[in-house]
């Protein structure tokens, strides 16, 4: 088992910036995601790292704004999230797996075996 705990959400206004981060204990693993889910919608992934080579990918939405990062001493990810938008408000939530997308797709939600709470991160215009 792997347990996730994020923190570093907010309220911004719209230019600002924010920085995730997420905590995590227990066993071993090999990649991490940012995911994030408003009111009503989808869950979207947003940033996923390989936590061994650190290899990033990122959602077309989010790309040249937010940078993903993981620190293997503090086992804990990152999310610099810069040029906030209003439609980038959610609930973002931390996700770990023992492996690095077996099915493909990075930014998939089942691609991922666990799961932190998330933190509100809310942008106005």
């Amino acid at each position: 088992q792997v347990q996730l705990v994020e923190s570093g959400g907010g309220s911004v206004q719209a230019g600002g910036s924010l920085r995730l981060s997420c905590a995590a204990s227990g066993d071993t693993y090999r990649s991490m995601a940012w995911f994030r889910q408003g009111p009503g919608e989808e869950r979207e992934g947003v940033a996923a790292i390989w936590t061994g080579g650190g290899s990033t990918y990122y959602s077309d939405s989010v790309k040249d704004r937010f940078v993903i990062s993981h620190d293997s001493a503090k086992r804990t990810l990152y999310l610099q999230m810069d040029n906030l938008q209003p439609e980038d408000t959610a609930m973002y939530i931390c996700a770990a797996d023992r492996l690095t997308a077996v099915r493909g797709n990075p930014l998939a939600y089942y691609e991922y075996n666990y799961w932190g709470q998330g933190t509100q991160v809310t942008v106005s215009s």
